[in-house]
């Protein structure tokens, strides 16, 4: 009789003889990697042999990061070695999250926001700051300037133009006679608005005084409070004395406020 072939048995069947069911899991370190090998049923109920391969690599991490990492295991996993454990841990690709706020990007981004930038220009001695804040405020060089400014806007108020071009409401003097529609000649006259309520006649007559002669002025006034509503009228005795006056108020910082100058406009029925 033919001798009886040995048949061989597979790893599955080994196992199972060796340990009576699942072995437990092995680690093995070789050449900068770590071989994880460990055991399970599959779908079909069929043991499967699971091999995982982790390559070490050593990373530089937060504090915070690396003293969570000594904390001492608890419940199933209270037995395991450090590190994780397949088991009881499933290890993903490690996520990197930066955080932006979109209006601090944009604020980073604006040129006219920057701090180096200084976009305030002063009106007296054109140096970067406002000028209410210039330390040439009130001195010969704030007066030259004024000087100037009137020189300049009482030139241009004079020099007629040219026939057929346009020509201005308030420079038709010889048209109208320099009167209003109730006989008042409001050629001359200039409106100042956005003052502040601790105004007086006083302080508007010292505001104008420098560019020229007046013939009237009107503070308006609340009649319950007596306080000024915010707004004064000049009548100047020449009208470049008015358009001078315009051309330095207008924009000027009085009293922690910005005053606006126009003409006034003659009042109708």
């Amino acid at each position: 009789m033919p001798g009886v072939e040995t048949i061989k048995s597979s790893w599955a069947d080994e196992v199972e003889l060796d340990y009576g069911g699942l072995p437990p899991t092995t680690e093995t370190v070789e050449n900068g990697h770590k071989y994880v090998t460990e055991y399970k049923y599959n779908k079909d109920d069929k043991k499967t042999k699971v091999v995982r391969t982790y390559k070490i690599s050593k990373q530089v991490v937060p504090k915070t990061v690396a003293k969570r990492r000594t904390w001492t295991k608890f419940g199933e996993s209270k037995n395991d070695k450090p590190g994780p454990n397949s088991q009881t841990t499933m290890v993903s690709e490690e996520i990197i999250m930066q955080f932006l706020n979109s209006k601090e990007d944009e604020k980073a981004n604006d040129p006219l926001l920057d701090p180096t930038k200084n976009i305030a220009k002063c009106r007296i001695c054109n140096g970067e700051h406002w000028s209410v804040n210039c330390p040439y405020k009130g001195t010969a060089m704030d007066t030259n300037m004024m000087e100037k400014k009137a020189s300049a806007a009482a030139q241009a108020a004079v020099d007629a133009p040219k026939s057929g071009k346009y020509v201005p409401p308030f420079l038709k003097d010889s048209q109208k006679g320099g009167l209003g529609m109730r006989g008042r000649d409001d050629t001359a006259a200039i409106r100042i608005s956005n003052l502040s309520e601790s105004m007086t006649e006083a302080d508007l007559e010292e505001l104008v005084k420098k560019i020229g002669p007046q013939s009237k002025m009107y503070l308006a006034r609340d009649k319950n409070t007596g306080l000024c509503k915010g707004f004064a009228y000049v009548h100047f005795k020449q009208r470049k004395d008015a358009a001078a006056a315009i051309e330095i108020l207008n924009g000027h910082g009085y009293d922690h406020l910005i005053l606006s100058v126009e003409w006034s406009k003659p009042q109708t029925n």
